[in-house]
């Protein structure tokens, strides 16, 4: 072989592309399960409080999964906000489950609970649905809501773990106010608490003593920094609203403004990435939020009309917002930048006396009422975060 050829094969060999070895997927806690032969719920009488979101890789329900597994018996199935199959954004009723034939109890009405009716025959409950990180975000107070009825009424309370889809490393936002517990304010963690159900199930367990015989199935191969995009898994809208990672990391600083007359989207293909109203100074508080640059965030001013939701069928004028960099953007400040800012050019037209329902803080609630600066606001929020990191510190259970 010349020369030439020889150079010729080392070209094609070197050009030819290697294949990108595949990050491991994450196994879930419904994963682990099956992988254990369900060896954990041997011999219970399972009540499941699930929905759309509790599916293992290949998209069979959990619901499915246990009521085919042997050795154990699903009884009953319990539904959070949404509904079992997560289309509904308003009351949810009772219903039966199509593919087990058995009945779904709705959680989602005004007692919060699984009722001592729908507990006979079960002394195990499970559960099985994916959060996004978020204190108001409603599934972890129906986590909670079932704990506590658990603990009452001793039975085993068994948590499916599943990612943290906006990572586990980052919280950001207030501690809830002393005594104001809610179902948007189940307990005292901030807005992005930085935890997985399972590790908020502990926390819920021993601070509130609740005494509960609690079992959590961690998952495999699943690190504190990952993102939903980097555990291999397949995205499935945790509710109607929302439809994306990017929507669940914007989620915890725009959802907040949403009990206010702005429209945060809803009602169009993008909700909690843009927000508006037909009276919105738009251009100005795009200006101003992209001035303060805010790490890993630019906004741009638009036009749009909601079909559904706040101010439907009326033109907006707002914002879009993109991340630029995930690993420094932080929701919390957009959310407190958005706030402050509309108070200032929005005096009259916003109206802010809701903004606490989410929020839960009235200290910073009446700051940002009287005109406060969000570097001022954000500099409160930081003294807490400190305490909440050495409170969750002993109930994390993945590095």
């Amino acid at each position: 072989m010349n020369k030439y050829a020889l150079l010729l094969l080392l070209t094609l060999l070197f050009s030819i592309p290697t294949r990108r070895s595949e990050a491991p997927r994450v196994l879930t806690g419904i994963d682990v399960l099956v992988e254990t032969g369900f060896q954990s719920l041997a011999g219970r009488k399972i009540g499941l409080i699930s929905n759309h979101t509790g599916v293992d890789p290949a998209g069979v329900s959990t619901a499915l999964l246990l009521h085919r597994a042997k050795g154990l018996e699903l009884v009953r199935l319990f539904s959070p906000e949404h509904g079992f199959e997560g289309k509904k954004d308003s009351k949810v009723g009772d219903s039966v489950h199509e593919a087990t034939g058995l009945p779904i109890v709705s959680l989602y009405t005004d007692t919060r609970a699984p009722s001592e009716k729908s507990l006979e025959g079960i002394d195990t409950l499970v559960f099985d649905i994916q959060d996004i990180g978020c204190r108001f975000y409603t599934y972890i107070s129906t986590m909670g809501e079932a704990m506590r009825v658990a603990s009452k009424k001793k039975l085993r309370f068994v948590v499916l773990d599943r990612p943290n889809p906006i990572n586990g490393l980052d919280v950001g936002g207030p501690i809830r106010d002393p005594g104001r517990q809610s179902f948007v304010a189940w307990h005292d963690i901030p807005l992005r608490h930085g935890m997985t159900v399972g590790e908020l199930a502990r926390m819920f367990d021993a601070e509130l003593k609740l005494g509960c015989d609690l079992q959590v199935i961690l998952m495999k191969g699943w690190k504190r920094s990952q993102y939903a995009d980097a555990t291999g898994l397949v995205w499935v809208d945790p509710s109607p609203n929302m439809r994306s990672p990017v929507q669940a990391l914007l989620y915890p600083g725009v959802g907040l403004l949403e009990t206010t007359n702005l429209s945060v989207g809803r009602g169009t293909d993008t909700p909690f990435e843009i927000i508006g109203a037909p009276w919105m100074k738009s251009v100005a508080l795009a200006e101003s939020i992209n001035a303060a640059g805010l790490p890993g965030l630019r906004c741009v001013p638009i036009r749009f009309t909601p079909k559904s939701s706040k101010h439907k069928d009326k033109l907006c004028h707002g914002l879009r917002f993109w991340i630029t960099d995930r690993s420094s953007f932080d929701p919390i400040q957009l959310g407190f930048w958005l706030a402050c800012e509309m108070r200032r050019l929005h005096p009259k037209a916003w109206d802010l006396k809701r903004f606490d329902r989410l929020l839960v803080n009235q200290r910073l609630y009446d700051a940002i009422a009287k005109g406060a600066k969000a570097t001022w606001v954000m500099e409160q929020v930081s003294r807490e975060l400190s305490a909440f990191r050495k409170r969750r510190a002993p109930y994390l259970l993945y590095k």
